[in-house]
């Protein structure tokens, strides 16, 4: 009796203490934070990041920080090559916040602490959904894109080109006449960056479409979703801007050896029309010489029923370490909360901000009457169909696949291989992929 007592009696406390500690560990969610609240928290933060061109920004960020929490000290480790780093570092602890790579949905809860409901934080933030799985959020966007091509004023307007493009043909059009008018390179592809190339991917739903259920609710089930429409939408239509582009010689001399730190110059100068890159890359360009006011941003050149779309979504997400103390997390989580609400962090990259009382900057003047497309997520129980058709197709669409954009380049190029052949190979290894997932095809 004696020996079960004393089992009994150990058992409740050590169910004592495993409550005490999950009551000690319980965190607030994004919402619940009160900015100023435990201003006496102590820890040490390791942010991982790729922004790698605004090392002072980010320094003045902290400082910024500090006047409130002068005990949480943070150090920025920023990576050249993130992506891929950030996916090969995710499930360490020498990390405690870091941009979100590419990791498949149902994995978020085991690298990232949960920040709230995602119906509740979509109330107050824009672009929750991004890095949410079951309902809850794992990411808090960094800055919204509303997606384009950043292009120079002054090299448009010495070609002759007096209207911004809204269409494939006035596109290719309006590169002919940089390249016949002026010695810029009427399109520069970026090639030889790589991670670059991912860009493209990023048109095919909003902008070619003008749905938000493209990409995680229809895309899956679309027979055949890179056959041409006839009528210059849908993917068919952004890719072969691209193709037809590298054909007519409107890149550069040799795609090979373009140069990612060296592009945002030579557009500032006036070397360079045109680049589709995301909204983030606005500023970089316009701060890249003494020709800011040359740098301008644009709508995808594709028009549906006489309207045009643009993709919106968060760029990378702040996510927390799952690792990380508990006094880490917690002023983690209050750092994320004021580059999100104080610092105008989002405004000053030039993009669309997170809160929903920010304004939008001023890059965004061509937008006027341009419609804005956040994609919804997946329905439930297909979180994760549209990573393992990636996969199981290695086209990996908005999931860096930039190879297969690549090959477009080379392809168009050297000639060896028509556009109509690649996007039926696409086409077969998105239906071989349908086939062995079992996915319901919808005709």
């Amino acid at each position: 009796m004696k020996k079960f007592l004393s089992v009994f009696l150990a058992l409740v406390m050590a169910l004592s203490l495993a409550s005490f500690a999950s009551a000690e560990e319980t965190l607030p969610t994004f919402d619940q934070l009160v900015w100023g609240e435990n201003a006496d928290l102590t820890a040490n933060i390791t942010f991982a990041y790729h922004r790698t061109d605004i090392p002072d920004k980010l320094n003045g960020y902290i400082t910024e920080f500090q006047k409130t929490y002068p005990n949480v000290s943070i150090t920025y480790d920023l990576v050249t090559d993130y992506a891929e780093s950030a996916l090969l570092r995710v499930g360490t602890a020498n990390w405690t916040i870091m941009g979100i790579p590419q990791v498949d949905v149902d994995e978020l809860p085991t690298y990232f602490i949960p920040l709230g409901s995602l119906d509740v934080l979509s109330q107050q933030y824009r672009f929750m959904s991004g890095k949410a799985y079951n309902g809850v959020c794992y990411g808090m966007p960094s800055t919204g894109n509303a997606n384009g091509i950043v292009y120079n004023k002054a090299v448009f307007a010495a070609a002759g080109v007096t209207e911004l493009p809204r269409t494939p043909d006035e596109f290719i059009a309006a590169l002919k006449l940089i390249k016949e008018n002026t010695d810029a390179i009427p399109l520069y592809t970026n090639y030889a960056a790589g991670w670059t190339m991912g860009a493209w991917d990023e048109y095919i739903g909003g902008s070619a479409t003008g749905s938000s259920s493209f990409y995680n609710r229809d895309l899956p089930h679309m027979k055949d979703p890179f056959s041409d429409h006839g009528n210059g939408t849908y993917p068919y239509a952004v890719y072969k801007i691209l193709f037809d582009a590298v054909k007519e010689g409107l890149i550069e001399e040799d795609y090979t050896t373009t140069d990612w730190e060296g592009c945002k110059g030579m557009i500032n100068n006036g070397k360079i029309g045109c680049m589709v890159l995301g909204s983030w890359a606005y500023t970089q360009m316009r701060d890249a010489g003494e020709h800011g006011e040359d740098i301008g941003y644009m709508a995808f050149p594709i028009t549906i029923d006489g309207k045009q779309y643009a993709p919106a979504g968060g760029d990378y997400n702040f996510g927390i370490n799952v690792q990380a103390s508990y006094e880490e997390k917690l002023a983690s989580l209050y750092y994320i909360k004021f580059l999100t609400e104080q610092s105008g962090f989002a405004y000053s990259e030039g993009g669309v901000p997170i809160d929903m009382n920010g304004e939008f900057p001023e890059l965004y003047a061509a937008f006027d009457g341009i419609d804005l497309v956040e994609q919804l997520p997946a329905v439930a129980g297909e979180e994760t169909l549209l990573g393992n058709l990636n996969a199981e197709s290695e086209l990996n669409l908005n999931a860096g696949g930039n190879t297969k954009v690549q090959e477009i380049i080379e392809h168009a190029f050297n000639g060896d291989k028509s556009f109509d052949d690649i996007m039926a190979d696409w086409n077969e290894a998105w239906s071989d992929a349908q086939e062995s997932l079992g996915v319901t095809v919808n005709e």
